[in-house]
C-alpha cells in the first residue's frame, strides 16, 4: 500500500480518488495572480505529486488567469487514464486583480471553453460552480439560473460533473433539483466549522466535500494550541491541520497547494500522520474556543 492510498479513497462523480489531492492555485503568481517567479518549479511539483501517486487535481481558469491551466497542461498533458482534473467557473479576474461574479450564460459558456482550450481536454470531469454572493463566506442567493446554464453545457458533453462551491446547505437542495451535485467545496478547518452539520449530511449522502484554507482564520490562541500539538507529535502545524481533517470525516477530500516540492512532499506525508485521540481532544478545544 503507497503512502496516499493510507489516507483511503472517496467518490467523486463515477470515479474513486484518493482522499489527498493537490490544489493548484499556488502555481500563479502573488496573489493568484500573473505568472509564477519559478515556472520549471512549478512544473515539476505537478510532475513530482502524479508520481507519488495524487490522482486529482483541483484548479480553475481564473488563476492567473489562465496560468495555471496552461502550466498544468505543459507539465501533465496528455494525462494518465486515472487523473481527475477539477476544475471551477463563476468569476473572472479583473485588470487590479481583483475577483468578479461572472454568472451570465455567455460568461460562463466562455469560462468551460476557457477551460477546455487551456487544460487540452474535450470534456472537463468535474465543475465546480463558485457561488459570488459574499465572496468570503457562503451566503443565501438563488444558483438556479447560472446552475441552468452549467447543466446544458453537461448535456452537451462537455462537462461531466458538477460541484458547488461558497455555497449553503439550501444551496445544495436547490441544486439538485437541476442536476447531481457530487461535491461541495467551502472553507472549513479546526478554526472555521460553520460547516460541521453540512459535511456530516453530506457524508450520509455520499456526496464528497472539499475543504479550503486549512489554516485560515486562526487566532494566535488558537495557533498556539495547533503548534502544541504539532511539538507533540512530531509534525507541523499545518500537517495536523491537514490530518485533522483528513479524521474529521470519510467523505473530506484534501487539496493542499504548493509551489514547492519540498512542501509538496511534508503535505503528502500527512497521509501516514494517525492523530491519537488526546490531541484530538486538545484541537476539538480550538472550535469550543471559538464559539464560547
Amino acid at each position: 500500500m503507497s503512502s496516499l492510498e493510507k489516507s483511503g479513497t472517496f467518490t467523486l462523480g463515477d470515479r474513486t480518488v484518493k482522499r489527498l489531492g493537490y490544489g493548484a492555485m499556488q502555481l500563479a503568481g502573488k496573489g493568484v495572480f500573473g505568472p509564477p517567479k519559478d515556472r520549471a518549479e512549478a512544473v515539476a511539483v505537478l510532475r513530482e505529486a502524479i508520481e507519488s501517486g495524487v490522482d486529482h487535481i483541483d484548479t480553475s481558469d481564473f488563476y492567473g488567469p489562465h496560468v495555471t491551466n496552461q502550466i498544468i497542461r505543459e507539465a501533465l498533458h496528455p494525462y494518465g487514464d486515472d487523473l481527475v482534473i477539477v476544475t471551477k467557473i463563476g468569476a473572472t479576474r479583473g485588470a487590479d486583480a481583483s475577483w468578479n461574479p461572472a454568472f451570465s450564460k455567455e460568461a460562463l459558456t466562455q469560462a468551460i471553453h476557457d477551460n477546455l482550450k487551456n487544460l487540452g481536454l474535450d470534456v472537463i470531469e468535474v465543475v465546480n460552480l463558485r457561488a459570488m454572493f459574499d465572496v468570503h463566506g457562503p451566503a443565501e442567493g438563488s444558483l438556479e439560473e447560472p446552475l441552468s446554464v452549467l447543466a446544458d453545457l453537461q448535456r452537451r458533453g462537455l462537462v461531466k460533473h458538477i460541484g458547488l462551491s461558497n455555497v449553503t446547505a439550501k444551496q445544495v437542495a436547490d441544486g439538485r433539483r437541476i442536476t447531481d451535485i457530487v461535491c461541495v467545496q467551502n472553507q472549513y478547518n479546526l478554526a472555521h466549522r460553520d460547516d460541521d452539520a453540512f459535511i456530516d449530511q453530506l457524508a450520509a449522502e455520499g456526496t464528497a466535500y472539499v475543504p479550503f484554507f486549512p489554516l485560515g482564520g486562526f487566532s494566535p490562541l488558537q495557533s498556539s494550541t495547533l503548534s502544541d500539538v504539532a511539538a507533540r507529535v512530531g509534525a507541523t502545524p499545518l500537517q495536523v491541520a491537514l490530518a485533522w481533517l483528513l479524521q474529521r470525516s470519510p467523505n473530506i477530500l484534501l487539496i493542499p497547494g504548493t509551489s514547492s516540492r519540498a512542501h509538496l512532499r511534508e503535505n503528502l506525508a500527512v497521509a501516514d500522520l494517525v492523530l491519537p485521540a488526546n490531541a484530538i481532544r486538545d484541537l476539538d478545544v480550538i472550535a469550543a474556543a471559538k464559539a464560547a
